[in-house]
Formats: C-alpha cells, structure tokens, sequence
C-alpha cells in the first residue's frame, strides 16, 4: 500500500508581486453580511470600467443579472460603455434583453429605455424588437 507523502514545501511571494491586496471592511467579511443596492451598484459600475476584454464583460454581466434584482442605470451604463471599449455590439443589444428578462413589466422596461436613452443614442445601440419586429 502507497503513502502520500505532505510536502513541506511552501509558496513563497516575490518582493516584485505584481498581485494586488484587496482592503475590505469587516462588514464585508461577515459571512452574513447583506450587500446594500448601492454597494452592489458601485461595486459593479467599478467591475465594468475595469473590463478589458469580451470575456470579463460577459462574465460581470453574468454575476450582475444573477441577483434577484434588476442593476441600477448606472450599472447598465457602465456596462453599455465596457461593451463598446471591447468592441461587442450584440452584447450590449443583449444587456436590453437582460432588462426585460428582470424587470416585472412592460412599464418598468420602457422607464429603463427612457433614461438609458442617451447612453442608446451615443453609442448607436439599437434594440432587438425594433431590428426585429417580428421576434419581438
């Protein structure tokens, strides 16, 4: 019969680490702590202005719609400008999906088109329903 044996051997950090040390308050840490709809907002409006590539939006929109909440405008602003900084027009037409998936009726949806409008019109992003009219 084979016996593992346990290393002794530890990682070590380089004095040159590149990673970066997250600083969180206790509250944070409390396994039960409740995230408030304004820290969830910031916390997202921060994830999409650091996205870089296709992947990392996809992946915070995601975790963002996966809440039993639909992500304030300023969180699908910063989402619509990370699509646009990575070059990924069907995923922003898909963020508008996205709120009318989580929104519980029509009237919220159009109030979230009314004041997402700018942000539509700046970066030339048209919706499903109006390039298709019949999938709609």
């Amino acid at each position: 019969m084979r016996s593992f044996q346990v290393s002794q051997f530890r990682p070590t950090t380089s004095a040159f680490s590149t990673a970066t040390t997250k600083l969180a308050d206790h509250d944070a840490n409390d396994p039960h702590h409740e995230e408030s709809f304004e820290e969830f907002t910031a916390r997202y409006e921060k994830e999409f202005e650091q996205v870089q590539d296709v992947f990392e939006l996809q992946r915070n929109l995601n975790n963002a719609f996966a809440y039993d909440l639909v992500p304030s405008p300023s969180v699908i602003t910063a989402a619509l400008r990370a699509a646009r900084r990575v070059n990924d027009y069907p995923t922003a037409v898909r963020i508008f999906e996205g709120i009318k998936a989580k929104v519980e009726n029509k009237g919220q949806y159009d109030e979230y088109l009314q004041e997402l409008n700018g942000i539509r019109e700046e970066l030339g992003i048209n919706l499903k329903e109006t390039m298709y009219p019949e999938a709609s």
